[in-house]
């Protein structure tokens, strides 16, 4: 028994043989959960081609009113924050305690920048009556009687990757202050890197809700 746990690091579970089957096994779970999240996804991006499809007109003119500069900004973000959340991995992995601090910092930041962006996007419409709902609708600058139906679709599908968004934020920081303890390192960067799985996931569907929302012609 004793030397059982003189050859079993603090950071493995008793369950596991070593790290190396705990950090395969992390990284499967992490895989599941991922396509789960693309087929909840998918059954929004499914809804979304079904309305598109019956009211081309209608999608055509609401994109109009959201604002493809801010949308391309933050898609920027996120592309710009899904490199660093990868920097802090290899740090992780390279021993680099200070680079690793440093890139969870700056992704943690960019994820802000990335909400700050959506909340003022939110308010306009808001302020000028764009609700999801025809009851709440009260926008009059789209001349067709359902076009509370692609704005409840944005507010769906927005609102949906935003709270993904800010479940990011916390994980990061669950990994930050962890880090700082000096948790992480060559030997042991598991939680470090299935948080950069999911974060990568968070860009992705980002990088597909932008073109379909925003750039409709």
């Amino acid at each position: 028994m004793a030397n059982h746990s003189s050859t079993h690091p603090a950071h493995v579970q008793h369950h596991f043989v070593d790290s190396e089957q705990q950090f395969d096994s992390a990284k499967m779970g992490m895989w599941v959960f991922i396509v789960n999240e693309v087929l909840f996804f998918g059954g929004l991006f499914c809804a979304y081609i079904v309305f598109r499809t019956w009211y081309p007109d209608l999608f055509t003119q609401a994109a109009t009113q959201l604002d493809t500069f801010w949308g391309a900004v933050n898609t920027v973000v996120l592309i710009g924050s899904s490199l660093t959340v990868a920097m802090a991995i290899r740090s992780a992995q390279k021993n680099q305690q200070r680079g690793l601090e440093i890139n969870l910092l700056i992704t943690i930041a960019l994820a802000c920048v990335f909400l700050v962006i959506k909340y003022f996007e939110y308010s306009h419409k808001i302020h000028i009556g764009i609700l999801p709902g025809a009851e709440n609708y009260t926008f009059e600058g789209i001349d067709h009687p359902l076009a509370h139906v692609f704005f409840g679709i944005y507010y769906i599908m927005t609102g949906v990757h935003g709270l993904h968004v800010i479940v990011g934020i916390g994980l990061m920081l669950w990994i930050y202050f962890r880090a700082r303890k000096g948790e992480f390192g060559s030997e042991y960067y598991t939680p470090v890197e299935i948080t950069g799985l999911y974060w990568h996931l968070v860009d992705l569907i980002w990088i597909f809700l932008f073109p379909l929302l925003y750039l409709i012609e």
